[in-house]
């Protein structure tokens, strides 16, 4: 495949989203997302057995920037709740959140999407990173390689990573670990929603590279993110 035919696929699997979020918006507009009742779910948990989020992400969506979880404060509602959907068919497989998702209804789903949609946190204080690290994870973020047909982050998650909603997460101020985590869940074939995209890219990079990204990525927050 030529990169310009993989551009063009990464491009189609977009507006294919895109498809899908048409309709399930169609399919929900009989119901809005209460995001108070998001929080609840977040602080309480639920009485169908999912715990409270914020045991691992933090009631304001920022986790503990170990990178053991995600920062979810301020992703698209949209995104949030595909993630949580695959989570609960197996699409997506994880070992803690799968059980926690299948004990989450499609409304509640919603709810905590739609809370953590409009938390405004703060980014947490980082380590700085390695600044060689850092520039070679740049070129690959801006840039790609067109030669061993990598495309670069910003051409899908947006300049500096700042995600193109609402399908497509941020990435800046995301923590390097989870990065990394999950690229390597895609290289092992374990992460199975966006194998055409996300699946073919992080099979072209190799460690040093996932580990330039993840430290681009993380450290992009601070050059002004919000």
């Amino acid at each position: 495949m030529t990169f310009r035919r993989l551009l063009l696929a990464g491009a189609a699997a977009v507006f294919a989203t895109f498809g899908v979020i048409t309709l399930v918006q169609a399919q929900s507009a009989g119901r809005q997302p209460d995001a108070k009742h998001g929080a609840v779910i977040v602080a309480q948990g639920t009485a169908a057995g999912a715990p409270p989020c914020a045991q691992c992400h933090a009631f304001n969506g920022v986790s503990d920037a170990s990178g053991a979880f995600p920062r979810l404060a301020g992703q698209s509602a949209y995104y949030l709740t595909k993630q949580l959907r695959d989570f609960a068919s197996g699409e997506r497989a994880s070992a803690i959140m799968s059980p926690i998702a299948k004990a989450l209804s499609r409304d509640d789903i919603a709810d905590v999407s739609a809370y953590f949609v409009g938390v405004n946190a703060p980014f947490l204080p980082l380590k700085a990173p390695d600044a060689a690290l850092v520039k070679h994870g740049e070129e690959l973020a801006q840039v790609g390689s067109a030669e061993r047909r990598i495309q670069n982050c910003d051409n899908c998650h947006g300049p500096g990573g700042a995600g193109e909603p609402p399908a497509i997460p941020y990435l800046a101020g995301q923590y390097a670990h989870y990065i990394a985590f999950t690229l390597q869940m895609w290289r092992q074939g374990f992460r199975k929603n966006s194998l055409n995209t996300m699946g073919v890219i992080a099979n072209k990079l190799d460690d040093q590279e996932i580990t330039a990204v993840q430290s681009t990525l993380e450290a992009a927050e601070a050059q002004g993110k919000d």
